[in-house]
């Protein structure tokens, strides 16, 4: 993998505002992209991926609040954004009724834990989406954080790869 001509440069040398929505377009938390923006010049792409995970261990559950907010449920990709209608591919074709099932859990794990289910979606069909929700489900809050926290950060570091990437 090699960045595209200067991406990483041109972003460690945006100015504050505009790195700034770039990163909050990578991720909803504004303590995130502070967190990365303050980590920078970025020597290498992995730098980069670095600071995001740094900066997603470093979230309080009100910054992961925040970062889950950006995230449309699973099974519904937010219409018209390119990065929600990619990582959510998954659902596209699927049938009716596993969608409605995908909808019900989704439903019955947000009023368990309060937040929209997060998973890194590429690659995940939305029958191996729901698997996940079902076995995710009954962990207790403090458990099903931290796996939220690794799958943001995996979510995070596809973000990061074809921003660099230009792709």
């Amino acid at each position: 993998m090699t960045n595209r001509p200067h991406a990483l440069e041109a972003l460690a040398a945006a100015d504050a505002a505009g790195l700034r929505e770039i990163l909050l377009d990578v991720c909803a938390s504004p303590a995130w992209a502070d967190a990365v923006a303050a980590s920078r010049p970025w020597r290498d792409r992995r730098a980069l991926l670095d600071a995001n995970a740094e900066a997603v261990a470093a979230l309080s559950a009100a910054d992961l609040r925040d970062a889950m907010a950006g995230h449309p449920p699973i099974g519904a990709p937010k219409e018209g954004d390119p990065a929600s209608e990619r990582e959510q591919a998954g659902v596209r074709g699927a049938d009716e009724a596993l969608l409605d099932e995908l909808h019900r859990a989704n439903a019955a794990y947000e009023a368990r834990f309060g937040h929209v289910f997060l998973i890194c979606a590429t690659g995940r069909s939305a029958a191996g989406m729901l698997a996940a929700l079902r076995e995710r489900h009954p962990n207790d809050p403090a458990t099903e954080a931290e796996v939220v926290r690794g799958e943001l950060r995996k979510i995070n570091d596809i973000r990061i790869t074809r921003l660099l990437d230009g792709a």
